[in-house]
């Protein structure tokens, strides 16, 4: 019984650890989302995107990769950078259609 009790907490744990997203990130993607902002604005505000590609029904995916931070390891102080990916995509106007994020 005891074991059971220690599963599930350490399950907890493990996908309470898992949601935590970034509310900088979500802060400012969230808003522009419901405002309409189109690609020009984008571009002007995050920069030319690492990589477009044509979105099935129409518009595109915009991607952006960016360091985000990192960590330095004790025994040889080797720096591991966070490599942030941000997925945006356009529907057929242009406009911002939905977006994502990893490792930010």
């Amino acid at each position: 019984m005891i074991r059971l009790y220690v599963i599930v907490g350490l399950l907890g744990l493990f996908f309470a650890g898992c949601g935590g997203g970034n509310p900088y990130l979500d802060a400012s993607l969230e808003p522009a989302k419901f405002e309409g902002k189109d690609q020009a604005w984008f571009e002007e505000n995050m920069g030319t995107p690492s990589a477009k590609s044509a979105r099935f029904g129409g518009g595109e995916t915009w991607i952006y990769s960016r360091i985000a931070g990192g960590k330095t390891h004790f025994p040889f102080f080797n720096f591991n950078a966070n490599q942030c990916k941000i997925t945006l995509e356009f529907d057929k106007e242009q406009k911002l259609d939905d977006y994502e994020y990893t490792d930010c």
